[in-house]
């Protein structure tokens, strides 16, 4: 067996300064990149910690005991991200969603909820507020979560199989919990609700009819992810990558399924339903079905660097920014500028990428800025 090599690199000060232009306005409308892509959706990561340890995002072997996650000081406060969020707003952001890290490790993230939630559009409406999470501790923070005004929740789990599960998850966290907390995001009205499952080639792609089987009949959109190349720690091989065709071909020999539109534009997920009203399943193919020309996501890591690409390998550093007492105007002049020169599309470009041997920057770790 080949012996396992892991690269070691912290990836979190490879961020500039963004340039303030001389000349600015404030925000007057909706942004678009060099390639026509609205600015609509900010994923702000309000922690780099997580208390598991899946092998395609927090590997153990290199986020462990020892490993140094940023100090308190470093991230960014409810206030700060709540004036980010502001700003991104009045450029044509309509959906926030909060991810990690597991995002319900941050403490007091209610208050944060309560700030964005009472955010409204140029428009006057309110944002799509929206939480990503483990599931770990999702029981007993359900009702807290609605309260605070947070409309839904989408769930990881990678499998069913309790055992499957807890080597997946590596801190040996029982699926049942997961399962509990889904229960109880129903049951105070975070829907609807999603579930994402990553699927990983002879780890647990014998897991997709069973989870089908499961949510099938229920108010839950399952949604299979392929194995992805995110950041330079996960091992990431591409025989292990179960192309989404193959997830519809095997769902359809038992459940017949029938392609339906997407939501809205720029939908990560290709929608599909089954054919006898039980309900509908979603699968994401960044990288075997590359969807980078809808792309109007951008995401902001927990101390405050500004990435526009999943498979990013540099920020703007927005936190610098706010702390050297730059204006409103200025920040969004700023935002401006970084967002109306992205080109990033590392999907569409993944083969000839992956076959560069040269001494390209490694991409961020998606624990740094979210999924």
């Amino acid at each position: 067996m080949a012996e396992k090599v892991i690269p070691l690199a912290d990836h979190r000060v490879r961020a500039s300064v963004p340039r303030v232009p001389d000349q600015w306005r404030s925000p007057d409308g909706p942004l678009s990149d060099r390639l026509g892509r609205p600015l609509r959706d900010l994923r702000i990561s309000v922690t780099d910690r997580c208390n598991f340890r899946c092998s395609y995002c927090m590997p153990k072997e290199v986020f462990d005991k020892h490993y140094q996650f940023l100090p308190h000081s470093a991230l960014l406060s409810f206030e700060e991200i709540t004036r980010l969020a502001r700003l991104f707003v009045a450029h044509g952001v309509r959906k926030i969603r909060l991810t990690g890290g597991e995002p319900l490790l941050r403490k007091d993230l209610e208050r944060l909820i309560e700030m964005l939630a009472a955010l409204r559009t140029p428009d006057g409406q309110p944002l799509d507020l929206t939480l990503t999470t483990n599931g770990s501790v999702l029981a007993r923070k359900a009702r807290a979560l609605k309260e605070a005004g947070l409309q839904r929740v989408t769930v990881s789990l990678d499998a069913l199989d309790d055992a499957l599960f807890r080597r997946m998850n590596d801190v040996d966290f029982p699926v049942a919990d997961v399962l509990a907390g889904l229960e109880a995001a129903q049951q105070v009205g975070l829907g609807p609700l999603k579930v994402n499952m990553v699927v990983k080639r002879g780890t647990n792609d014998h897991e997709i009819v069973p989870m089908a089987r499961h949510f099938r009949g229920t108010s839950i959109v399952l949604r299979f992810i392929e194995f992805m190349d995110v950041g330079a720690t996960n091992g990431w091989r591409m025989e292990e990558v179960l192309p989404s065709a193959e997830v519809i071909e095997r769902l359809s020999a038992h459940f017949p399924l029938e392609p339906i539109d997407p939501n809205y534009p720029g939908e990560t997920a290709e929608r599909w339903r089954y054919r006898d009203g039980g309900g509908e399943i979603g699968v994401i193919s960044s990288v075997t079905q590359a969807f980078c020309r809808d792309c109007n996501r951008a995401r902001l890591s927990t101390e405050g660097k500004l990435f526009l690409c999943l498979f990013a390998q540099q920020g703007h550093d927005l936190r610098a920014l706010l702390r050297a007492g730059c204006t409103d105007e200025q920040i969004a002049a700023a935002i401006g500028l970084i967002w109306q020169d992205r080109g990033d599309r590392y999907s569409e470009l993944r083969a000839a990428l992956q076959a560069d041997t040269g001494t390209a920057l490694r991409k961020v770790e998606m624990h740094y800025i979210g999924g």
